[in-house]
């Protein structure tokens, strides 16, 4: 390589550098709303730093190419063992034995966090270490492409497909500053790579004249298709749980479903059937640990599914009557480590995989399956009690567990409070808790999806339920998460189930039994209240969703139609209607009837719609302008060519041909003859063109500038007027030089010249 060549040629490598290490940053910015920025964030820039200034070093000393990525592999290793296994590492860097078994157990602590988790992610040092190292790795392959085999495109492929797994895995809305991000570091790539293979200034092809103005033209559309365009297309499939990255909707059980309830799509989850009178609620597990901030699902002892009466009988008093029934579950889009079951299940067939069963809550789950495509049947015994066997039974019993009862320290007193007003009438616990549940359930309390996140509202702590019972507008998880704290105020032992809703009946039937679906949206969180010699009763104090658990005096008939000694609470009609959200059940009950025309129709989104589009169809010309003022800003300081290019760019948009088979002199004397181009104007700019082209030292000819630039204005004034109005319009708001470039195949062949 030339001696004058080599600084470029470095410059050229520390501007690429730079551009990686911003790309790279970019493409993990849409990880920030999956897992919570700490210091995760800056160890991964810190190592990408160290990893690429390893690398331009490497370079500048002409190392081969193996040896470079060699020395940034080293570096990644040293970090990584510095920063996260140094405890179990010779002299805090160098692997040993025990650093290799540790590993794996890490990665393992990570993949768990991710799959059942919720987002976003509190980052543990696990987690931390995944994506730190993860990010180091794809420095170095990007730093390899892109420096080393000088391939940005194919790193820029690499790049985006790594900023879409957080969307993929957790799908909400586009992130634009991300994504502009991303766009503009990927064209700087592409672009610094392109300036570094030109020949030096004075031999450059006058054809790379605009480069940058057409790659600020290609990131304007894509910015301005994602913005107006997106919202267009069909959104992400709605995920019930954000923790799972398998196929499918997941169950996020940490009680944080605000984020899942609130996404824009729902997606048939299950089918089911049942013997049941009223399709049941399916739970998938069950919270009674509170700390204060969060509800944790239960770790209760399990055993193998298939062993003998795994899930054990279900025992109440005497005299209270079980129903046995069977519901068949088939499961169409949902991945999830735990198995949605009607309650008290007794006994589960038909499952694919390892299961194990948890007697104490009567939940199954696998630790390395997924309920994904499994088709399985439920049988139930439920309590059916009459409303003197509850009121007499008090709530408590010898099931009862260290937690059911307990409060946290910092419970703000309004939860007691109200609690202690709202009973001060009943008389027994069954009674308190249905006067609970009708409060919850009254005109006081408001069902909504649009709970005050930036309050701090968004979530299942004290706070969060304090400021629930002030403001009293909710969803479930404030509903549910409330009753149980209220009831344990009141000294009974009380949980929140996760689950589904029932489903919406549909047209078909099998074995004479209706087919319910069961949507994403859906997803549910209820308390239940265990009493003594019956075991767990639910409640739902939800308001908008489902009806109120209640049972009848004993001379209802058991059985018949109008039964309604029911433990488990049935859905309300409106919760059948297909493809209703709960959203939209809100809406019904307190805005009128659904679809009713009478109220105003809002024109602010249309009106937004039609600017929107407005914008997006004005931005080629808006782009075609900034080039051509471009152009004409390097025409009056000297540039020949460009002034040339503004002559060649308006007649590509007025659809004339211009081939690379003409010379500047055959195609100006074209324009002249046959376009309406003036003839003085234009052999002033073929003679600027022929001498830069020709002349030695004549590609600047500054004396000439404002000639030249007012020679290439006028010409190109001129063969716009001399065509008709559609097609002045269409090359002035449709441009074809912003794609279609000088000489080149669909710039035209030149064999037929166009008459004005």
């Amino acid at each position: 390589m030339p001696s004058d060549e080599r600084p470029a040629r470095r410059g050229a490598d520390l501007t690429l550098t730079i551009g990686v290490l911003a790309a790279v940053f970019a493409s993990l910015l849409p990880l920030m709303r999956v897992v919570r920025p700490s210091s995760w964030l800056l160890g991964a820039i810190v190592l990408s730093v160290a990893v690429l200034a390893a690398g331009f070093i490497a370079r500048r000393y002409r190392l081969p190419a193996v040896a470079v990525s060699l020395i940034e592999a080293s570096v990644w290793v040293v970090f990584m063992m510095l920063v996260f296994l140094r405890d179990t590492a010779l002299l805090w860097v160098i692997p040993t034995p025990e650093t290799m078994r540790a590993l794996p157990a890490l990665l393992s602590r990570a993949g768990e966090e991710i799959a059942v988790g919720a987002a976003p992610l509190a980052a543990s040092l696990a987690l931390s270490m995944l994506i730190v190292g993860g990010t180091g790795l794809l420095t170095i392959v990007v730093d390899h492409v892109v420096l080393t085999a000088r391939m940005p495109l194919l790193a820029a492929i690499g790049l985006i497909a790594v900023s879409l797994i957080p969307s993929i895995a957790v799908p909400g809305e586009v992130d634009i500053m991300a994504f502009v991000l991303l766009a503009a570091a990927i064209l700087f790539l592409m672009r610094t790579d392109t300036r570094s293979r030109e020949e030096p200034l004075g031999r450059e092809s006058t054809r790379t004249a605009g480069v940058p103005a057409t790659a600020l033209g290609i990131g304007a559309i894509a910015v301005v298709v994602t913005l107006v365009a997106a919202p267009l297309f069909p959104q992400p499939v709605a995920r019930a749980g954000s923790g799972s990255l398998g196929s499918g909707p997941g169950i996020d059980a940490t009680l944080q479903l605000g984020d899942d309830l609130r996404r824009p799509r729902e997606v048939d989850v299950m089918l089911v059937r049942t013997s049941a009178p009223a399709p049941p609620y399916l739970r998938a597990t069950t919270l009674s640990q509170f700390d204060g901030s969060v509800w944790e699902p239960d770790r209760v002892r399990t055993v193998p599914l298939e062993s003998e009466d795994p899930l054990g009988g279900v025992v109440v008093d005497e005299g209270i009557r079980l129903a046995e029934y069977a519901t068949t579950v088939e499961v169409l889009n949902l991945a999830s480590p735990w198995l949605p079951v009607a309650y008290p299940a007794v006994a589960v067939t038909g499952l694919q995989g390892q299961w194990t069963a948890a007697p104490y809550n009567r939940t199954v789950l696998s630790q390395a399956g997924t309920t994904q495509g499994q088709n399985y049947e439920v049988v139930t015994n439920v309590p059916r009690p009459t409303l003197e066997q509850i009121r007499a039974h008090p709530a408590g019993g010898v099931e009862q567990r260290d937690g059911t009862t307990s409060l946290p320290a910092d419970l703000a007193p309004i939860v007691g409070d109200l609690a202690t007003e709202v009973t001060a009438e009943t008389t027994n616990d069954y009674d308190a808790l249905v006067a609970l549940q009708s409060w919850f359930r009254g005109p006081e309390f408001r069902y909504s999806l649009d709970a005050p996140v930036e309050e701090g509202f968004d979530g299942s702590g004290t706070e969060a339920v304090a400021k629930f019972l002030e403001l009293r507008e909710g969803y479930c998880i404030h509903f549910a998460s409330a009753f149980a704290l209220m009831a344990r105020t009141l000294g009974m032992p009380s949980r929140i189930v996760v689950g589904y809703l029932p489903g919406a009946a549909t047209s078909d039937a099998v074995e004479r039994e209706t087919l319910y679906t069961v949507s994403s949206a859906q997803l549910h969180a209820w308390p239940e209240v265990l009493f003594e010699g019956i075991g767990w009763v639910p409640f739902e104090p939800t308001n908008g969703l489902g009806v109120p658990a209640s049972f009848s005096p004993a001379g209802s008939v058991p059985g018949g139609a109008d039964d309604p000694t029911l433990a488990t609470p049935a859905p309300s009609a409106s919760s059948l209607v297909p493809g209703r959200s709960p959203d939209g059940l809100e809406r019904d009950q307190n805005g009128g009837e659904a679809g009713s025309t009478s109220s105003a129709m809002n024109p602010l989104p249309a009106l937004t719609a039609a600017l929107g589009i407005l914008l997006a169809l004005s931005i080629p010309a808006l782009i075609r302008v900034l080039r051509r003022r471009q152009m004409l800003a390097s025409a009056r300081a000297g540039d020949a060519a460009a002034a040339w290019l503004a002559v060649q760019d308006a007649a590509i948009d007025l659809g004339i041909d211009v081939p690379a088979s003409e010379t500047p002199r055959t195609l100006g004397t074209r324009l002249v003859e046959l376009h309406g181009a003036p003839a003085a104007e234009m052999s002033q700019l073929i003679s600027a063109i022929e001498r830069a082209s020709y002349a030695p030292g004549g590609r600047h000819a500054f004396w000439q500038g404002d000639a030249m630039a007012d020679a290439a204005v006028t010409v190109s004034a001129a063969m716009l007027a001399s065509v008709d109005l559609p097609r002045r319009l269409l090359a002035v708001l449709v441009p074809r030089s912003l794609i279609v470039r000088p000489g080149s195949v669909y710039a035209g062949s030149g064999a037929t010249a166009r008459a004005r």
